[in-house]
């Protein structure tokens, strides 16, 4: 995984820009405002600082639109470009006027920095380690703010300290993460799987995961490019398919149903436990919908996942930790990794491979995983007893590492054949595309019958329970199979990409659902104080005696506010260090509901000490303490968490159309508070504002325990498919 972290530390430089610019703009701003002698104007000052904010917000507007119309890493790319840009400018600045336009340029940078980073992460990164990797655009950030603040501390301390050269320097680091976008960041391959580019994913795929066998995600990758679809919840004891056996096996049941893997060679028999809805299946295992009717049905439905994931996370297969791998291929069978290699012909055309024409595969009509069979005949029909077009049978027994059928989190990904009668009386087929997760403890057979006992399974069991979250294929759709083409692993990528992302798309209930809590928490993280805080630490640090320590040493005033934020600065980083540990162990939704009593014990204490007195030194000792725990708890869940959850709870198709909206709303209320502060301030004063910020940290607590699902460990697609699933069902028992 080494690939996907450094390739998540260079793309998350662009936040440590952003670190770095806010602090170095604070600073500047007391020498800026003597030279153009704007003391006596208020609101020019202000607009030098909130240039950049203004410029983000315009920005993000279009983020989205452009990151899926150009790519991830071209965007990417730009905003370096407009780091580099505005360094220079501001470096040069003749005038305000010069530099209100170096900050506006700087803005655009931040805004698609911002926006993008955690999206390109969360699209990059294993399920496994996604959290913390997604948690390194606030460390850096931080990080990039101290390092900025030691910066013009010490500039600070010449006779003549530069504003220019402060704000100037951030070309220098803009351009090492130029050339690291240009020369080091791949494009997402989420991305160029949604625009067909199969070869290019698939090859990004293999260095980010250091492993040549990346079938089975690049199959969930075009699984995950649907929106929308109906999704339903079955109950499967799943074994190895063997031609060989006797009658009173598993697949001689009249109901079995054969699963298909991704590569040739692979099939297994299912016998479904139960048919039951989603909400029946899910209230067996964790009471999908709370008596009370308060807490959202997706929250449960999540939880009752994550009540069967072992602590350890997903190394390699979860449903058959006796055998390695669940899917993997026994015997001495070929392993058939050249998908995109070898020309497949259907009946009567030919098409050419990835390889065969260089830049052709935007238009590729070729198999996506594994050539599987040669074609299907024309009364459409299941494919052979076994086989695809003599697929041997599957093995519970061997091979180590990942599975082609792996898709991380614990989760297995197959086919399955499904039939109903047509309008004309013909039988119509179709796969079925299927994610798997172990229920409960691996079966065992005893001669016809099949049990799940509740003591100890021998560790030679051949058969497992799996919960199977059930959907069409995006691999094999119905106008394909009219067209007769290669096996269940097949898509036709122009046709899906140039449907593209739609504003129709954000009305299906599930998006629609994970906009809500994607949009809400971003309101209730600026609202739940932290520009409050930030605006009124150098005052309570100063109370301390801070301040006065420092001039003792000599050190001026101006000089005193800076060290004493880069100290601040500097305590943020152990914690978000912790949370970027916890994020994938507890989850975020654990952290959130964890640190977030902190925050709200916190700014009552700084209510209280502003209201009672207690004396200078306790008032003052009180309010630090408080203070200090505020920014540490925040960094750890309020702070990351709410870019982590945007970027991965929207489908692959509109999910930079869903996190601009996101990040716009984030925009918005980071201007609204900020401007609002001072006008709180005067009217209810100190003890009102910590008020309010303690009310909305309530608020968000509540929204957070009824609203916002565990993630932790889950592949993308996976994880849309669930809020897919659980707005119907919330919908349905509204309805009910």
């Amino acid at each position: 995984m080494s690939g996907a972290v450094l390739v998540a530390v260079a793309a998350a430089i662009g936040n440590l820009l952003q670190g770095w610019d806010n602090a170095t703009i604070a600073a500047s701003v007391l020498y800026i405002k003597r030279e153009f002698n704007l003391e006596s104007e208020p609101a020019m000052e202000g607009l030098i600082v909130a240039m950049s904010l203004i410029g983000a917000t315009v920005v993000t507007f279009c983020s989205g639109a452009v990151a899926d119309w150009l790519g991830r890493r071209p965007t990417l790319i730009v905003s370096s470009v407009l780091y580099f840009l505005s360094g220079l400018v501001m470096l040069w600045s003749p005038n305000v006027y010069i530099l209100l336009l170096a900050r506006l340029l700087d803005g655009f940078g931040i805004g698609l920095a911002v926006t993008l980073v955690p999206l390109y992460i969360s699209e990059t990164a294993p399920p496994e380690i996604r959290g913390s990797l997604n948690t390194l655009p606030q460390f850096l950030g931080s990080g990039g703010m101290f390092l900025s603040y030691c910066m013009v501390f010490g500039m600070s301390l010449t006779e003549s300290a530069s504003w220019r050269l402060m704000l100037g320097i951030l070309s220098f680091p803009s351009l090492v993460y130029f050339v690291l976008t240009v020369f080091f960041l791949p494009e997402s391959p989420r991305w160029l799987v949604s625009k067909g580019r199969m070869l290019e994913a698939k090859q990004v795929l293999q260095r980010l995961r250091g492993r040549e066998d990346v079938a089975g995600e690049m199959a969930l990758l075009v699984e995950g490019l649907g929106v929308g679809g109906e999704t339903y919840f079955e109950e499967y004891i799943i074994g190895p398919a063997d031609d060989s056996a006797d009658d009173h096996d598993l697949s001689a049941e009249k109901d079995e149903i054969r699963l298909y893997g991704p590569e040739q060679g692979q099939s297994w028999v299912a016998k479904p436990v139960t048919r039951q809805s989603t909400l029946g299946l899910v209230s067996r295992h964790a009471s999908m919908v709370n008596q009370s009717g308060l807490v959202d049905p997706l929250v449960s439905l999540f939880g009752s996942i994550h009540e069967k994931l072992p602590d350890t996370g997903s190394k390699g297969s979860m449903l058959f930790p006796h055998f390695g791998s669940m899917f993997s291929v026994g015997g001495n069978q070929p392993r058939h990794e050249e998908w995109d290699e070898e020309s497949v012909a259907r009946e009567g055309e030919g098409y050419a491979s990835d390889a065969a024409g260089g830049d052709s595969d935007d238009n590729l009509h070729s198999p996506l995983i594994s050539r599987q069979t040669t074609s299907i005949e024309k009364n459409v029909g299941p494919p052979p007893q076994g086989s695809l077009a003599g697929m041997r049978n599957g093995s519970l027994i061997g091979g180590e590492g990942a599975s082609s059928t792996d898709i991380g989190g614990g989760w297995q990904l197959a086919w399955k054949w499904s039939e109903r009668e047509g309008q004309d009386g013909h039988k119509e087929g179709g796969f079925k595309r299927i994610y798997l997760h172990q229920e409960g403890v691996p079966a065992s057979r005893h001669g016809s019958i099949v049990s799940i006992p509740g003591g100890d399974v021998p560790n030679d069991g051949e058969f497992i329970q799996a919960a199977a979250l059930v959907s069409k294929s995006a691999l094999y759709s119905r106008e394909l199979m009219n067209q007769h083409p290669v096996g269940p692993a097949m898509v036709n990528p122009a046709a899906t990409s140039a449907k593209g992302p739609s504003w129709s798309d954000l009305f299906e209930p599930g998006v629609k659902h994970a906009l809500a809590v994607g949009v809400g928490m971003q309101i209730l993280q600026q609202f739940s104080g932290i520009s409050g805080v930030l605006y009124y630490t150098p005052q309570i640090l100063e109370q301390a005696g801070v301040g006065i320590l420092l001039s003792n040493l000599g050190i001026s005033s101006a000089s005193s506010s800076l060290l004493i934020s880069a100290v601040t600065t500097l305590l943020m980083l152990p914690s978000i260090a912790i949370a970027m540990r916890l994020m994938d162990i507890a989850g975020r939704r654990s952290l959130l509901l964890g640190t977030i009593p902190v925050l709200i014990v916190s700014l009552v204490i700084l209510v209280l000490g502003s209201l009672v007195n207690m004396g200078s030194v306790v008032n003052a000792s009180v309010s630090t303490v408080s203070v200090v725990l505020y920014f540490c708890f925040f960094v750890m869940g309020f702070g990351p968490i709410p870019n982590i959850l945007c970027a991965e709870i929207f489908p692959t198709r509109v999910r930079g159309l869903c996190i601009a909206i996101c990040a716009l709303t984030f925009w918005i209320g980071d201007i609204i508070v900020t401007y609002s502060l001072p006008v709180m301030l005067k009217s209810v004063g100190l003890a009102g504002v910590f008020g309010m910020y303690a009310v909305v940290s309530v608020i968000a607590f509540i929204f957070i325990f009824l609203k916002v699902p565990e993630t932790k460990g889950m592949p993308l697609e996976v994880i849309t498919e669930f809020f897919s699933v659980g707005a119907k069902q919330a919908s349905a028992a509204k309805n009910n």
